[in-house]
């Protein structure tokens, strides 16, 4: 099938490679032109494992291209995705002046009969939006051409996204017509060949879907998260407990080890997106305002523990940072807790040692800019060099077994504060460290 997918970013570009990877021809357009021009050359915006070499691959197979001109490409499409941005407005709010313009432009230019997907991250009526758009500016050239816009929501989880895409757990499809149901049925067939997770829906449950995917997996962080912080006040072990409640098949293990909280391009916006929804239509969202509340707090509780330990002058204290994303296996540090902790230190006096396999240039170019006490190093053993504490923030492979005796050496302090859990607390004490973590005293 012939496809273009408008916007390269996270989402964009992910659908648009795995697309390739089936045999399909893609075209991606953005109007980003410098952005097309590195994608050309095989320069990937983003982090992501396995993406790099996929967006080669394929371009170099021809069957991945990259476009600034939407006009050429509409005219042979079967499909075109929407996958621009969504920022968060300041009220809360999803804004679509990026969607509503993409969906102008397509009425400005197309020519015959398409299927629209919706892939960005929307409120729910969207959909109704983007037709009325297409349809006033199909009516301004005086043109009859018949089109059908679906609701195609994403469920990719950074860090993991290729395989999300590749391997769905489902694939949402919202839709008013035979024909939107039927080339997504035929899009979506080679990645659905050993067992069919295709759901169709009506349009606004299918928008409804995504943000309430994402308000449920927000709201069991926050809940093991104030179950972690009720267990420190009476003695409990979070970690047991996770254990403990996690063994009811209703509950499962995904989505509740304590830390210092959810970050990221998804949840943040998404939780407040849905509570701006229900406020609009009348009805307060007490328990997704809850879930955000919660989070907002968590992300300083590493921060706090760290200055009940050294007191709120901090100044001539250096502390080892070890994580500066969000999670694991990706550059993003969007609502990352590490720069709620380094901004609480350093506006106490401290300076702080990080280091990350891949978000350090996100730190330094766009989220810790205004921060001057901070120092950048290439490997998770030169931050600890004369500092007075470690703290671990995210969740990498490469610090889940790290030499403690090489930490010891190298810390002025044997001292650690985990916002992830990942050590044995028994362990770390026998071996002479004092072990801070989330859940237990």
């Amino acid at each position: 099938m012939n496809i273009t997918i408008i916007g390269t970013g996270y989402v964009g570009l992910v659908s648009a490679t795995c697309f390739s990877e089936m045999g399909n021809n893609v075209t991606c357009v953005d109007i980003n032109k410098q952005k097309i021009e590195n994608l050309k050359k095989g320069i990937i915006p983003i982090y992501e494992p396995r993406l790099s070499q996929m967006v080669l691959k394929n371009s170099n197979l021809g069957n991945l291209h990259f476009s600034t001109t939407l006009k050429d490409s509409l005219s042979n499409s079967d499909a075109v995705f929407i996958a621009v941005g969504t920022p968060m407005g300041s009220d809360g709010a999803a804004d679509l002046q990026y969607v509503l313009a993409v969906a102008k432009q397509i009425g400005q230019e197309m020519s015959s009969s398409i299927v629209i997907v919706d892939k960005s991250t929307v409120p729910i009526g969207t959909v109704d939006k983007v037709k009325k758009t297409i349809q006033k500016e199909l009516n301004l050239r005086g043109l009859n051409i018949e089109f059908t816009v679906v609701s195609n929501p994403e469920f990719l989880k950074e860090g993991a996204a290729i395989s999300d895409f590749m391997k769905p757990d489902r694939v949402v499809i919202g839709a008013d017509s035979d024909l939107g149901f039927k080339v997504m049925r035929k899009l979506y067939a080679p990645f659905l060949h050993n067992h069919d997770r295709l759901i169709e829906m009506d349009i606004k449950s299918a928008e409804m879907t995504k943000y309430a995917a994402n308000a449920m997996l927000a709201t069991k962080i926050s809940f093991i998260n104030e179950i972690a912080n009720i267990c420190e006040l009476v003695g409990a072990d979070a970690n047991k407990v996770r254990i403990g409640i996690g063994s009811d098949s209703r509950i499962g293990y995904s989505f509740i080890y304590p830390g210092a909280g959810y970050g990221g391009s998804c949840f943040p916006k998404d939780v407040k997106a849905l509570t701006k929804i229900a406020q609009e239509n009348g009805y307060d969202a007490k328990l997704i305002k809850s879930v955000e509340i919660v989070n907002n707090a968590q992300k300083f509780v590493i921060a706090q523990k760290v200055i009940k330990k050294f007191g709120e002058n901090l100044a001539g204290k250096t502390f080892a940072l070890w994580g500066l994303s969000f999670k694991p296996e990706t550059d993003d540090m969007r609502e990352s807790p590490a720069i709620y902790v380094v901004q609480e230190l350093t506006r106490r006096g401290a300076s702080i040692k990080a280091y990350d396999p891949k978000a350090i240039k996100e730190a330094k170019e766009h989220y810790l800019t205004d921060i001057k006490n901070i120092e950048y190093v290439d490997s998770k053993y030169k931050a600890l060099e004369n500092s007075d504490a470690l703290i671990l923030l995210t969740e990498w492979k490469e610090f889940r077994a790290p030499d403690f005796s090489e930490i010891k050496k190298h810390l002025k302090n044997p001292i650690i504060f985990d916002g992830r859990n990942q050590y044995n607390s028994f362990d770390l004490k026998e071996e002479g460290f004092e072990y801070f973590q989330i859940g237990k005293n």
